[in-house]
């Protein structure tokens, strides 16, 4: 691998994404930065990981739903900073509601960005990986992608086929010093989860302080929400030396509740 090693995060201008891009520009790893947005905000984010920790980092645009731009945005990042050594698929949606009345736009924008966007990075980047000599993929699955929730089947469908996808190609590419893996949170307080709490309290009839601590956290045993810097941990140990034989598996950050 390069000297300096180059990061692609999708998803990273909030969230577990910029928690992760900001972990890994601690570690001196240039940082590729992205959203579907494209807006002079979204360079700036870039622009503060690169003053804060004196590495390189870069805007890319992407829409995550189109499998052209997915692979493009690993090919431009290899073409700006010369290797794509880690990838982060981190990029998601989400939407609540029963099957019967979960909207087909919904069902596919879903798959598309919380599934295919990673099937189709992975696949971009491989061959980049390959020619450096190793690399890290880490895919951020969820504990609904071990265990599912009501009125959440497109994304617990999305996340169980991540944890299908990491398996599959730790094992494809085991032998060359590259690994994949995935990191399950259990529910983090980000901008996504936010989003969340009005449908939920639709959907089950409640206020926003009974849907968090009786839906969000109902199963979770510490009933404390996930910090995304917890999560940028456990990416920046998958993507460390020491990890070097953990493939095909996952990192549970979810205060107990798959152990239920």
């Amino acid at each position: 691998m390069s000297a300096t090693r180059t990061a692609v995060v999708t998803g990273s201008t909030s969230g577990i994404g910029l928690a992760i891009a900001r972990a890994l520009a601690a570690q001196s790893c240039n940082v590729v930065v992205n959203s579907f947005s494209d807006r002079p905000e979204d360079h700036e984010v870039a622009a503060e990981i690169s003053r804060a920790h004196k590495v390189e980092a870069a805007y890319i645009g992407a829409d995550m739903s189109k499998p052209a731009e997915c692979r493009a945005l690993v090919a431009k990042a290899a073409e700006r900073f010369g290797s794509v050594d880690i990838l982060v698929n981190n990029a998601g949606i989400q939407h609540v509601a029963p099957v019967e009345e979960f909207p087909v736009e919904k069902w596919d924008a879903i798959i598309a960005i919380n599934l295919s966007s990673a099937f189709h990075t992975i696949a971009a980047a491989i061959p980049l990986m390959k020619r450096e000599g190793g690399g890290r993929i880490v895919n951020i699955a969820s504990a609904h992608g071990l265990v599912a929730s009501p009125f959440k089947s497109a994304y617990v469908a999305a996340k169980h086929g991540i944890m299908g996808l990491t398996k599959t190609v730790a094992l494809e590419i085991a032998r060359d010093h590259i690994t994949c893996n995935a990191v399950c949170p259990g529910y983090v307080l980000t901008p996504l989860v936010e989003a969340q709490i009005p449908d939920q309290m639709k959907a089950n009839n409640m206020d926003r302080d009974t849907v968090v601590r009786e839906v969000m956290l109902d199963r979770q045993p510490t009933k404390e929400f996930v910090t995304v810097e917890q999560v940028a941990a456990a990416v920046t140990y998958l993507c460390s030396e020491a990890a070097a034989q953990v493939n095909g598996t996952h990192i549970s950050i979810d205060g107990g509740w798959v152990a239920q």
